[in-house]
C-alpha cells in the first residue's frame, strides 16, 4: 500500500492520511535526507549555492512538507492513535536536526560559499542565518557535550508536547451539565443556545458547559449566578496543575524543562536562556528587554490602578459589594462598560456574522494591496467546516491559499494561530506557492443562524489573517527567509497587530458590519459607543501581558527552580489584581513552555510598538492608501526575512521606531 505522505503532489490529501502511515513516512524521509546528505558533502569542490546549498534547501522543504499536515493533524483533530505516532516522531526529528546542526563537514560547506561565492542579499541572510544556526547547535563542542546536547533537545521536544496534551486533556475533561434553568441568569441567548448545542451532541437534556473559550468567557463575564461563574473560573485557572486532577499536572514538566532549558543554554556559552533565545530576535540585550517591559508597566500603572478603583466604588455604590473575587472582575467588568459606554460585546455580535466578516476582510486586503481572494472547493481537508481559499493579485497571479479552520470543537486545542502549510520556494521544475493554515475556535452556527462573532473574535480573525499574509505574500524565492521563516522572533507580530487595527475604522466596517437578518449598517451611535469603550481596563489589561511577559522572561533569566514563588513576585510588582493562592495559570501557559514564545512572550508588546507606528502612517495618509498599502506590502510583507527586520521597519516608515502611536493607541498618557 503506498504511503500518501510520501507520494503528496500539491495539497496534502488528509483524507488518506491515517496514524499509521505516519512513523513510516518520517523514518523513511530522513534516511533519504541523510543518504543524499552525504552525497552532497561528496560533491566535487567548488561548493556553490546551486550544488549544495539549493538541494540542502529541497531536502528540507520535503521534510517540512511531509511533517506540516502531521503536526497540523495534532493541534486540530487529535486522537490516542495519532497522538502515539506524533510523540514517536519527535525524537526522530530533534535528532536529525542536531545532526545537521553539528555537521562539521555540513558547516565548512556554507563557510566556504559565504567566502566565496557571488550571491544575492536573501541568499546572504539564508548562510548568515545558517552559520548562526550551527553555533546555536553546538558545532563548537567537544562531541560528549554535543551528544549531551542533543539528548536535551530530543527531551524538550517530548516534554513540550507532553505539556500541551496535558492541557487538552484537562481542558476537555471538565464539563459542567446544567438542567436547571435559573442557574443560567444572565447569560446571552448566543451563550445558552451553544450549550444547549454541546448538551444534545452528548445525547443530555439541559446545557452542557465546557472549558472551551467560547463558553467559558461570556460565563465568566454575564452569568449572574457567582457559584457558576467561581466553578468555572476555578477550573480553569487549575487546569493541567496540582490543585487539579492529578493525571494532567504539568508541574514535574516545567521543572523539567526549566532545568534543561538552563543547561541548553550554558552549555553553548550563554550565561542563561534569555540570552540564547535573544540572540535570535531583534532586541540585543536581556537588559533591554526588562527595561522596555519595566518602562511600560511603570506607565501602565497608575491608569490600571485608577481602573480597578473606578470598578469597586462602581460595584460597591451599585450592588453593595466590599470585595471583589477573581471570578467577579470580568462579570463586574462588563456591567461597568454597559453602565458607561451602554454598549456589550453581545450587542454587537448580531453585526459580525463570520461570512459578512470574511467578506469585509477580503475587501479591504483588495483596497490595500490590490489582492482578490477566492474560494476554492473540493479540497481535500481535515473537517467538513474547513473552508479554502486562493489569493490572486492585481496581475491576476496566484500568489498563496489558506485554509480556514473556524470553529471550536472537541480533539482541537484551544486559541488562534496560523501555521505553515507549504512554504514558498523557487526549484528547477518551478514556484512552489506557498499555503497556510489560519485557526481559531470562535461559536459554531446554532441551528439556523450563522455563526456570530464578538468584536474581540473579529480582531481575533484580522490578527491571525495578518499572519497568513505574510507567509503567502512573501516574494522570496528561499525558503529559509521566504514568508515568516528567518524573521526575528519578537517582529513576527507586525502584520498581524497591524491587521487588527482595521477592525475598528469606521470605513472598514461598513464593508462587512451589518446585521446578520436585516442587513443594517452597524448604527453610528453604537460604532461611537464601541471607539469610546475601545480603551476600557487598557491599564488592566497591558498590565496583564505586561505580568506574563516579565514572568516569563525573568523566569529565563534567572533559572529560579521556585515557579511559583518568581510568579508571586512579579505580581507584586506590577500586578494590581492578585489571584488567590489556588491558581496555577503558568500550568497552562503552553506559549512558553509548549510554544516557540520562551523568553520571547515580550514580542507582542515589542511589536505591538512596531505595528502602532507603522498604522500611524496610515492614519496620516488614509486607512486606505494605495501608495501606503504599497508600501508596507512591498517593505514588510513581500520581504519575510531577507533582511533584518528593523532595516524593514525603517525602509518603511522612514525612521526608527517610537513608542508613541502605541500609547496612544491604547491610552495611556506617554
Amino acid at each position: 500500500m503506498t504511503n500518501p505522505l510520501l507520494n503528496m503532489q500539491g495539497l496534502p490529501p488528509f483524507s488518506q492520511i491515517q496514524p499509521e502511515h505516519i512513523v513510516p513516512a518520517i523514518e523513511q524521509v530522513l534516511n533519504d535526507n541523510r543518504t543524499q546528505i552525504a552525497q552532497l558533502i561528496d560533491t566535487p569542490a567548488p561548493y556553490t549555492w546551486e550544488n549544495f546549498i539549493q538541494p540542502l534547501n529541497e531536502l528540507n522543504d520535503r521534510l517540512n512538507r511531509i511533517w506540516s499536515p502531521i503536526g497540523h493533524l495534532h493541534g486540530v483533530a487529535d486522537s490516542e492513535d495519532l497522538r502515539t505516532a506524533y510523540n514517536a516522531c519527535l525524537p526522530m526529528l530533534s535528532a536529525y536536526r542536531s545532526e545537521f546542526g553539528q555537521n562539521k563537514a555540513l558547516y565548512a560547506a556554507y563557510q566556504a560559499i559565504a567566502e566565496s561565492a557571488q550571491l544575492e542579499p536573501a541568499q546572504q541572510q539564508v548562510i548568515t542565518n545558517e552559520l548562526r544556526d550551527f553555533h546555536l547547535a553546538g558545532i563548537d563542542l567537544p562531541c560528549e557535550k554535543q551528544a549531551r546536547y542533543k539528548e536535551i533537545q530530543q527531551r524538550l521536544s517530548q516534554l513540550g508536547s507532553q505539556f500541551s496534551e496535558n492541557v487538552l486533556d484537562a481542558s476537555h475533561a471538565w464539563k459542567k451539565h446544567i438542567t436547571d434553568e435559573s442557574l443560567l441568569a444572565g447569560l446571552p441567548d448566543s451563550v445558552r443556545a451553544l450549550a444547549k448545542q454541546n448538551a444534545e451532541q452528548d445525547n443530555l437534556e439541559g446545557w452542557l458547559f465546557t472549558l472551551d473559550f467560547p463558553c467559558y468567557q461570556p460565563v465568566l463575564s454575564y452569568a449572574d449566578k457567582r457559584e457558576l461563574r467561581h466553578e468555572m473560573y476555578v477550573a480553569f485557572m487549575t487546569r493541567a496543575s496540582d490543585q487539579g486532577p492529578h493525571e494532567w499536572d504539568n508541574s514535574g514538566i516545567m521543572q523539567e524543562i526549566m532545568a534543561l532549558r538552563h543547561e541548553l543554554a550554558t552549555l553553548l556559552g550563554f550565561a542563561n536562556y534569555a540570552e540564547y533565545s535573544l540572540s535570535t530576535k531583534m532586541a540585543e540585550t536581556p537588559q533591554q528587554v526588562l527595561d522596555f517591559l519595566s518602562d511600560l508597566a511603570q506607565r501602565s500603572k497608575p491608569v490600571a490602578v485608577k481602573e480597578l478603583t473606578e470598578l469597586q466604588a462602581f460595584v460597591k455604590e451599585h450592588y453593595g459589594i466590599e470585595t471583589l473575587e477573581m471570578w467577579d472582575i470580568p462579570y463586574y467588568s462588563e456591567k461597568l462598560r454597559q453602565h458607561r459606554y451602554e454598549i456589550s460585546q453581545e450587542m454587537l455580535r448580531p453585526y459580525f456574522s463570520l461570512p459578512k466578516v470574511l467578506e469585509g476582510l477580503f475587501s479591504i486586503v483588495q483596497r490595500l494591496y490590490g489582492l482578490s481572494i477566492q474560494a476554492h472547493k473540493g479540497v481535500d481537508t481535515w473537517h467538513s467546516d474547513v473552508q479554502f481559499f486562493n489569493i490572486y493579485d492585481e496581475s491576476g497571479e496566484l500568489r498563496g491559499q489558506f485554509y480556514l479552520d473556524s470553529f471550536a470543537r472537541k480533539g482541537k486545542r484551544g486559541g488562534a494561530w496560523m501555521d505553515e502549510c507549504i512554504i514558498r520556494h523557487r526549484t528547477g521544475s518551478g514556484l512552489q506557492i506557498p499555503v497556510a493554515y489560519l485557526v481559531c475556535n470562535f461559536t459554531p452556527p446554532v441551528g439556523d443562524k450563522p455563526s456570530l462573532l464578538t468584536h474581540q473574535e473579529v480582531t481575533t480573525l484580522f490578527h491571525e489573517f495578518g499572519h497568513g499574509l505574510h507567509h503567502m505574500l512573501t516574494q522570496v524565492d528561499y525558503a529559509p527567509v521566504a514568508g515568516i521563516n528567518g524573521v526575528a522572533w519578537d517582529a513576527v507580530e507586525l502584520p498581524s497587530q497591524f491587521m487588527e487595527n482595521w477592525a475598528w475604522e469606521r470605513e472598514a466596517l461598513d464593508l462587512f458590519a451589518t446585521h446578520y437578518e436585516t442587513g443594517a449598517p452597524l448604527p453610528d451611535d453604537l460604532f461611537k459607543k464601541m471607539r469610546a469603550a475601545k480603551n476600557f481596563q487598557a491599564g488592566l489589561f497591558m498590565l496583564r501581558q505586561l505580568e506574563l511577559a516579565l514572568f516569563d522572561f525573568r523566569l529565563h533569566s534567572e533559572g529560579t527552580p521556585d515557579i511559583q514563588a518568581l510568579l508571586d513576585d512579579v505580581r507584586q510588582q506590577v500586578a494590581v489584581l492578585m489571584p488567590p493562592d489556588f491558581v496555577r495559570f503558568q500550568h497552562s501557559f503552553s506559549h512558553i513552555f509548549a510554544g516557540g514564545y520562551a523568553a520571547g512572550y515580550y514580542s507582542y508588546k515589542w511589536a505591538e510598538v512596531l505595528s502602532a507606528d507603522a498604522f500611524s502612517k496610515f492614519e496620516e495618509k488614509g486607512i486606505f492608501d494605495r501608495a501606503t498599502g504599497r508600501q508596507f506590502l512591498q517593505s514588510i510583507l513581500e520581504k519575510g526575512g531577507s533582511k533584518e527586520a528593523m532595516d524593514l521597519f525603517v525602509e518603511f516608515r522612514g525612521r526608527a521606531p517610537s513608542i508613541e502611536a502605541l500609547l496612544r493607541h491604547r491610552g495611556i498618557a506617554a
